[in-house]
């Protein structure tokens, strides 16, 4: 087996997950390994993997991509059947930016409301910047359902890594009861009904 996907604590690392739900949608076999965060050990074990001593990092027959977003760009290249991309160049490109301003973004929300997929914790008074954000992410959701989303669930349709870059934030929605309007909340509800992440969620180790 060539492919081996390096991730941090499944309850935890919502890079991990990212480039972990783009793999799975590939339907190549891989060796999965993971690493406890927040451990006296977390470091000297990433770093047997990556010298940027940060997790995940893709292996593929020693070549190491590290980088959730690198990584699934990589693998939209290495597999290309799997359409991690939308086809039309425009809708590409949207998803492109979608994901880059995720990648980039949302400072506030990942401070706030970090992911953690054991936790139920309605947030009762969010922040004017969290809620400034949280409409950010509904705007951006219901604009690429309303858009390009005809062909599925999922922002441009079938999944894409759009959703992929996503899907720790829909996580914590649902952790922290955040609100949203109709169409934002049916694109969270697909993502939370999506098999693959019901599989990551069965594997988590309380």
């Amino acid at each position: 087996m060539s492919l081996i996907l390096v991730v941090g604590t499944k309850r935890f690392s919502s890079w991990s997950l990212r480039p972990w739900l783009a793999l799975k949608a590939t339907g190549a076999p891989f060796e999965e390994v993971e690493i406890a965060l927040r451990q006296p050990g977390t470091k000297a074990e990433i770093l047997k993997w990556s010298a940027a001593g940060k997790v995940p990092v893709l292996v593929d027959d020693g070549v190491q991509i590290w980088d959730s977003l690198a990584i699934c760009e990589y693998l939209a290249e290495r597999f290309p059947e799997a359409g991690l991309w939308p086809d039309d160049p425009v809708a590409r490109a949207v998803a492109r930016s979608v994901s880059a301003e995720m990648h980039a973004g949302f400072p506030v929300l990942r401070q706030q409301c970090s992911m953690d997929l054991l936790l139920d914790s309605p947030l009762a008074d969010p922040s004017p910047e969290l809620l400034t954000e949280i409409a950010r992410i509904d705007a951006l959701w219901s604009d690429c359902r309303a858009r390009f989303g005809g062909g599925g669930r999922f922002l441009f349709g079938r999944f894409t890594i759009a959703d992929a870059m996503y899907a720790p934030v829909v996580t914590r929605f649902a952790t922290y009861h955040l609100p949203l309007g109709p169409v934002a909340a049916a694109y969270r509800d697909a993502v939370l009904a999506w098999p693959a992440l019901a599989e990551w969620k069965a594997d988590i180790r309380s």
